[in-house]
């Protein structure tokens, strides 16, 4: 839980974010910059009709820390200027480094970067979609499959000028069925490390105690079921799965 102050002092807004599909604002409270995301703001979804966004980014934020990985930036659930929402701790970002990226076809550097696939820019050149090559990112897509991402796109990926890497925008995550949408493919069939397999472990397990007791008054009983279900497949598998699914693999637009 976050300290008392981020909960019950007053959340001040200071901007929109105009881009998002549902209503994001950026504030503060006090001195501490968050994005707050109201439940009155969310945009109704065919395929998400139990439940509420919020409570989904709450839930990834509680699979993120029981996997130890600090994947998700701080989150929580609290009031606002336009009523209950999800609340996140704002993250400085490098300009400079952008960890998910197009370059032209056949100039994909030889090492430290996947080709996910390859296409046509708005001017008709052919370009491909690439990705780093590293453990921060690694860890990042096997959340995304034991959370059943649906929407990784390029920039809900934050570079630190540390390195780090946040993802953030979890609305489209838990879904019962096979949803996993996500940039970050280039690892596809390769073995889980054994940290990565730790991780999935430490997940399953704390299903079975408070981590699942916390989830059950965020997502349906079968969503939870389903959550356990994928980590089981994929500590089966130890590697990262194919594409599955009715709909496309990548999602859109991919930044």
């Amino acid at each position: 839980m976050p300290a008392p102050d981020l909960v019950t002092a007053e959340l001040t807004l200071t901007g929109r974010i105009t881009t998002a599909s549902n209503a994001t604002f950026v504030g503060s409270i006090g001195d501490t910059p968050v994005v707050y995301k109201p439940i009155a703001g969310e945009k109704p979804l065919w395929d998400f009709p139990d439940g509420f966004l919020a409570h989904r980014e709450l839930a990834a934020y509680l699979v993120s820390e029981t996997l130890g990985w600090n994947i998700v930036p701080r989150t929580w659930l609290r009031e606002g200027p336009f009523g209950e929402g999800m609340v996140q701790l704002w993250q400085e970002t490098d300009p400079g480094q952008h960890p998910v990226d197009l370059v032209p076809a056949g100039r994909v550097p030889a090492t430290g970067w996947k080709r996910v696939l390859e296409g046509q820019d708005e001017k008709g050149r052919m370009v491909s979609l690439v990705h780093e090559d590293t453990p921060a990112l690694r860890r990042m897509a096997v959340f995304d499959v034991v959370v059943n991402n649906a929407d990784r796109k390029g920039d809900h990926i934050l570079a630190g000028s540390d390195g780090h890497r946040y993802g953030v925008d979890h609305g489209l995550t838990f879904h019962g069925e096979t949803k996993l949408r996500t940039v970050l493919w280039g690892w596809l069939g390769d073995a889980l490390t054994a940290e990565e397999l730790d991780g999935v472990d430490r997940l399953s397990e704390a299903l079975q105690g408070d981590l699942g007791r916390e989830l059950a008054d965020l997502l349906t009983v079968d969503e939870i079921t389903a959550l356990a279900a994928r980590c089981a497949r994929l500590r089966s598998a130890g590697q990262f799965p194919a594409p599955g699914g009715q709909m496309s693999a990548v999602p859109w637009p991919l930044f």
